[in-house]
């Protein structure tokens, strides 16, 4: 109860932050003990906390790599970012999270790029009040929030473990999570019914692919302790946050959701 009314409040907590904290005032004091050519991948930066996330980074001198569905969008926000911060280097490349193909197109074309990748930020996300199915007939939920960025980690976590050990700089990997995972209950979790959509849901479908991720972090975490790399990988919630996922459904902010 005590941290819920600091975070309502926006007061500071241990790190000397808030819920009233800016991306700008998190990053002011350590812009200028960030590497030089640091490169960070984002998905989902065509809007919300990725455009926030890539316009900030490209702000204090990071390289930013932005996977985006809809590049029109895309281009959109580097103008702004650009206009902002005129050297920033922004670069776009095309992903369709919820299609196993194109994440694996996207890994090949920015792989074939030869950049350094220093921090991973999973963040593209998408709530859906109906059943739908990818290209691969998974629930599209599950497909887009957990597989799509269970797959691109996977077919990158190299990468980024390379490039953290040539450079001596720690990596980040970064997976959007949501603190709904915990509306889950155990005896409704059910990656079968994930995949196929049984008694869909649109909230708990939404709640259970945030689970799903906060468990892959925690395997991957166990998996790059046991490799002995030089990368760290945690699962955020970000907050209350006005964002289209949450405009796209009152349950999500009121907690009417049954499981």
């Amino acid at each position: 109860m005590k941290a819920t009314l600091r975070y309502l409040a926006g007061l500071a907590g241990p790190s000397g932050f808030g819920s009233n904290s800016t991306a700008e005032q998190v990053t002011e004091d350590c812009c200028s003990l960030l590497p030089s050519n640091l490169t960070a991948l984002i998905t989902g930066a065509t809007s919300g906390i990725g455009a926030e996330t890539a316009r900030v980074l490209a702000k204090r001198g990071v390289r930013v790599v932005i996977g985006a569905r809809d590049l029109r969008k895309a281009k959109e926000v580097r103008e702004k970012i650009q206009k902002e911060s005129p050297h920033a280097e922004v670069i776009l490349l095309e992903i369709d999270l919820s299609s196993f193909a194109s994440v694996q197109r996207f890994c090949s074309e920015f792989l074939a790029l030869e950049l350094p990748l220093n921090i991973l930020i999973n963040n593209a996300g998408m709530y859906s009040q109906n059943l739908e199915f990818s290209e691969e007939k998974i629930e599209m939920t599950f497909a887009t929030n957990y597989l799509g960025h269970f797959l691109l980690t996977k077919m990158l976590l190299e990468k980024i473990i390379d490039t953290a050990k040539k450079t001596g700089i720690q990596g980040r990997i970064i997976n959007v999570s949501s603190v709904i995972h915990s509306w889950v209950k155990r005896s409704c979790f059910s990656f079968n019914d994930m995949l196929c959509g049984k008694n869909y849901n649109g909230t708990r479908a939404y709640a259970q692919s945030k689970l799903a991720t906060i468990l892959h972090v925690k395997e991957v975490a166990r998996q790059l302790k046991e490799r002995n790399a030089n990368v760290t990988i945690n699962a955020v919630h970000p907050g209350i946050v006005k964002t289209g996922i949450i405009r796209a459904h009152k349950g999500l902010i009121t907690g009417k959701y049954k499981a």
